[in-house]
């Protein structure tokens, strides 16, 4: 008789829906939505545009076919218009994708008459429709926060990417709206007794950097920098967050009618806790900036362990221990 080794039942793998934190058919509802009106609310997207396209002047590689994913309005490409002809990162063609079919129409509009913007795609970041090693750059402004599968998204971006071609993206951190979140979440207890995913996950720079060694790119480098825009009132600060189709999109999100009551106590207690001498109060905004590189083999490489031929004592210029 043949003695088995006993079995055990093995994990289910996890399904797609377990991966799935933001309703993104939402989010391409609501940036739909405020198409018409983005001009209005793209202050926040204009700034991080121009920071981000500043990185470029200090780069002196040349970047002929460019994707900006998640264009939104078409900011960074008018953040490139800004700049001299050659501060551009050599770019000959800039390639726009947006979720939205309204913002990238928007874009194809607004952004028509430079003579290196490419066509400009409605499509999803999480699936990018680019052949592999095709692009020379990918920039990204104030839309990869909103991903599901980040990692994923990074390997797609890494794949698609020639050999040294370079990765430049800004997300929103985890500190973000730190003020209106800690709010919200002391409104929801006193009145409901409980939390609720109100405020969408965001990623911490350490984790940012991680995500970027994990997905294959090389020198990767997460660094952050800090926004902070004074209102009038915080429902002033939510309108804004509507009219930025940046409000929460997290599936568990509550949807009861109870929402007003929490809104107006969060913005009572953001007034009480945060308003300044002039009655403005603050709200923070974190960005992440990620800057990496598909590898290649003309990259600098880490010298092996052990080829060292400098001692510790003599780098420090300290005496040896007795």
């Amino acid at each position: 008789m043949t003695h088995r080794p006993p079995t055990t039942a093995a994990s289910p793998a996890p399904s797609p829906d377990a991966m799935r934190v933001f309703d993104r058919a939402l989010l391409r509802h609501r940036r739909d939505r405020v198409a018409a009106g983005w001009g209005g609310f793209s202050f926040l997207v204009e700034e991080t545009a121009a920071r981000l396209v500043e990185r470029l002047e200090d780069i002196t590689r040349r970047f002929p076919l460019t994707l900006d994913l998640g264009c939104h309005g078409g900011e960074v490409a008018h953040a490139l218009a800004a700049l001299p002809e050659d501060k551009r990162g050599g770019i000959e063609t800039l390639l726009q994708a947006d979720l939205s079919p309204a913002l990238a129409a928007r874009t194809r509009a607004t952004t028509a008459g430079y003579p290196w913007a490419g066509p400009v795609l409605a499509c999803d970041e999480e699936t990018l429709p680019v052949a592999p090693g095709s692009l020379d750059a990918i920039l990204s402004n104030l839309s990869l926060h909103w991903i599901n599968d980040l990692p994923g998204a990074l390997i797609q971006a890494r794949r698609a990417l020639k050999p040294d071609g370079l990765f430049l993206a800004s997300l929103l951190g985890g500190d973000t709206l730190v003020e209106l979140r800690a709010c919200l979440a002391d409104a929801e207890i006193e009145i409901h007794g409980g939390l609720s995913p109100r405020a969408s996950p965001l990623t911490d720079v350490r984790d940012a950097g991680t995500l970027l060694s994990r997905a294959g790119f090389a020198l990767p480098t997460a660094d952050t920098d800090v926004v902070t825009v004074r209102y009038e009132h915080p429902l002033t600060l939510m309108a804004d967050l509507r009219g930025m189709a940046e409000s929460n999109t997290v599936l568990t999100r509550r949807r009861d009618l109870g929402h007003r009551a929490v809104l107006a106590r969060a913005a009572a207690l953001y007034l009480e806790r945060h308003a300044g001498p002039d009655g403005r109060v603050p709200a923070t905004f974190e960005v992440i900036t990620l800057t990496a590189w598909a590898p290649d083999a003309s990259q600098p490489q880490p010298l092996p362990r052990g080829s060292g031929q400098t001692s510790l004592v003599t780098a420090l210029a300290t005496d040896p221990p007795p």
